[in-house]
């Protein structure tokens, strides 16, 4: 097989879903967006929908409308970005729940689906979404009267603990909503850790869910095992890949893997990477290119067959470390081409 295999670990995501929800006495949703973060709703939504979350987040009424075909009735699926301009159909159909994040959201949805259930989001100083304070008290005794059904904000830096934009944060967001008896969410995976105080009614983790910081307790959910194309060997002089990227300094054996930034393995990873061979970091050499990387495995005993990327030696985050990026976005760019196995 010339494909790397992707495995997606479905109890340690449900474990994981646990092991947060445990952190507080709030209610624990799950953020399934972008594909459940590129792992899959398919597979992903159903399980932790057995494990006990009933409550899902996605970005856009069309995720919703995917997931909702995947769980069937039930759970309730929250839309991020509210009501956007010809989603009424979809929102409607696939019973979703729109954060309304603007007044003019919020006619759109009041006149064109009038006692549909809808959320309202409120920025507290994260400057993307929400109504502003302002604009909030301007809209506030009308907007509860439509009873939504939560009331919501985004902490911008969460996965630093001592920023003192989590507590101005937090008591923008009480400020917003006291005397409010409606539920409230403030936190996503880094929230839960930041305590009790942040959590209120309902808590949303997401990459938490899939092993990436800043849940540093969490179990691995994913591994990524590339297979070995061709081994040569080189000598002093020569060099690896394009445009002399590496240019070996004494004989180097070298074996070229089967995968490279079509695969979403980032271009910038490149010098500085590893991979691993039964626990054995073995360094990428040269540049990444679409649908190769090249490994200098001159220290390893035998030939390999195959070489991990993403493992128990070597995180997620890790590989993002590579790339000068975040987790984020190493899972939600692996690709199509890889052969996805599920452990159920």
């Amino acid at each position: 097989m010339t494909t790397a295999t992707l495995t997606i670990d479905l109890p340690a995501i449900t474990a994981n879903w646990q092991a947060l929800d445990k952190l507080s006495t709030s209610e624990t949703a799950a953020v399934i967006k972008a594909d459940a973060y590129g792992l899959g709703i398919a597979k992903v939504g159903p399980a932790l929908a057995k494990a006990g979350a009933r409550r899902f987040f996605v970005a856009a009424a069309e995720e919703g409308v995917a997931l909702r075909r995947v769980l069937g009735s039930g759970p309730e699926i929250c839309v991020f970005s509210g009501h956007m301009a010809g989603d009424a159909d979809m929102i409607r159909t696939a019973t979703l729940t729109p954060m309304i994040n603007s007044v003019d959201q919020l006619l759109i949805h009041v006149e064109s689906l009038p006692g549909h259930p809808f959320g309202i989001q409120l920025d507290t100083g994260m400057n993307r979404l929400g109504m502003e304070p302002a604009e909030w008290s301007a809209v506030r005794d009308i907007a509860i009267a439509q009873k939504p059904v939560l009331i919501m904000s985004h902490l911008a830096c969460a996965d630093t603990p001592d920023h003192v934009m989590n507590q101005m944060q937090l008591d923008c967001f009480n400020e917003m909503t006291q005397g409010i008896d409606i539920p409230r969410s403030l936190s996503a995976t880094g929230g839960i850790l930041l305590g009790e105080k942040y959590h209120f009614d309902i808590t949303r983790p997401g990459v938490g869910l899939y092993g990436g910081l800043p849940f540093v307790d969490a179990t691995p959910v994913v591994s990524l095992d590339i297979p070995v194309i061709q081994i040569r060997d080189v000598t002093a002089g020569e060099s690896v890949g394009y445009a002399n990227a590496f240019v070996a300094k004494s004989e180097t054996r070298v074996a070229t893997i089967a995968a490279g930034y079509a695969d979403g393995l980032i271009r910038a990873m490149g010098d500085g990477a590893t991979l691993t061979y039964d626990g054995q970091p073995v360094p990428v050499i040269g540049r990444v290119s679409m649908d190769m990387i090249t490994v200098d495995i001159s220290r390893l005993a035998e030939v390999p067959e195959h070489l991990q990327l993403i493992g128990l030696h070597q995180s997620v985050d890790t590989v993002a470390g590579f790339a000068g990026t975040i987790g984020y976005e190493i899972l939600t760019s692996l690709g199509a081409r890889y052969d996805r196995v599920y452990l159920t």
